[in-house]
C-alpha cells in the first residue's frame, strides 16, 4: 500500500487544468451526489461552458471511460492508499488513472492535470497524495495492476452481474469476452423520422442496417438542427 505520507514525494509543475477536465469531473460528481444522469449533465456543461470540438470529445471520453470502468480502477487505487478517500478525491483519481492505464495520455500530462484540478476543485490539501498515488500508478499497465482479481474486478461489473450472465450463457467459456465487448465504448446512431428527416441532414456515416440510421463519430447530437426539434433522435 501506498503510505499516506506524501513529504516525499514531489508535486510536478502546475499544469493548466483544461476546460475538458473540469467538466468530466464535475459530471462525476454531479453523479454521486445528485444521482444525475451522466449523458444529460455532460451536455448540459458542454452547452452552459461552451466546450466544442476536441474538448468535449475528451470530456466525453473521459466521462464515459471513467464510469464504464470504476469497478476496476478502484481495486487499483485501493491498492495504492491505506485510508478511506474522501469521494471528491476518488473521483479525481478515477479520471486520472483512467488517462494513465486507458488512453495515449502522457504520464506527466495526466498527473499534472489531474493534481491542478485537484486544487482547483477540493483544496491543496489532498493534492500531494494524489500525485504520489497516480505516479504510483502510471508503473504498471491495468492487466499487471488487476492480475490475480476477480473476474468482476478485472472487467469492472458487479459480481451479481457476472453471476448472472455466466448463469444465462450457453457457452460459459465466452463470459470474459462478453464482458470485454460489453466494456466497449457505444456508438451514438441518429435516425431521421421518416417524413421529417432525411439522414444526409445528419452527418455521419449511413448504416446498412436501416435508410433512417447514421453513426456519429463523436460531438453533441443536440447540436443538430433535426435533433433539437424532434425530427430526428438519438438511438
Amino acid at each position: 500500500a501506498w503510505s499516506s505520507d506524501t513529504s516525499e514525494s514531489r508535486e510536478p509543475a502546475p499544469v493548466p487544468t483544461d476546460p475538458a477536465r473540469l467538466v468530466a469531473f464535475d459530471v462525476l460528481r454531479a453523479v454521486a451526489d445528485a444521482d444525475a444522469y451522466a449523458n444529460i449533465e455532460l451536455s448540459r456543461l458542454l452547452r452552459e461552458r461552451r466546450v466544442s470540438g476536441r474538448d468535449a470529445a475528451l470530456a466525453t471520453e473521459l466521462v464515459g471511460g471513467t464510469l464504464r470502468m470504476r469497478g476496476a480502477y478502484d481495486a487499483v487505487i485501493d491498492q495504492l492508499v491505506d485510508r478511506r478517500l474522501d469521494e471528491p478525491v476518488r473521483d479525481a483519481l478515477r479520471l486520472g488513472v483512467h488517462q494513465l492505464l486507458a488512453m495515449r495520455v502522457p504520464s506527466h500530462a495526466a498527473v499534472g492535470t489531474t493534481v491542478d484540478l485537484v486544487k482547483k476543485r477540493i483544496g491543496h490539501r489532498p493534492a500531494g497524495l494524489v500525485n504520489a498515488v497516480l505516479r504510483k500508478a502510471a508503473g504498471r499497465s491495468l492487466d499487471e495492476w488487476l492480475a490475480g482479481h476477480p473476474v468482476a474486478a478485472r472487467f469492472s461489473h458487479p459480481a451479481w452481474v457476472v453471476d448472472e450472465l455466466e448463469r444465462a450463457l450457453a457457452r460459459p467459456d465466452e463470459l470474459e469476452a462478453l464482458l470485454r465487448a460489453d466494456n466497449e465504448r457505444p456508438a451514438v446512431t441518429l435516425v431521421a423520422r421518416p417524413g421529417l428527416a432525411t439522414r444526409d441532414e445528419l452527418g455521419g456515416t449511413p448504416l446498412a442496417v436501416s435508410p433512417y440510421a447514421v453513426a456519429l463519430a463523436g460531438g453533441d447530437p443536440g447540436a443538430l438542427a433535426a435533433v433539437r426539434e424532434g425530427r430526428a433522435g438519438v438511438q
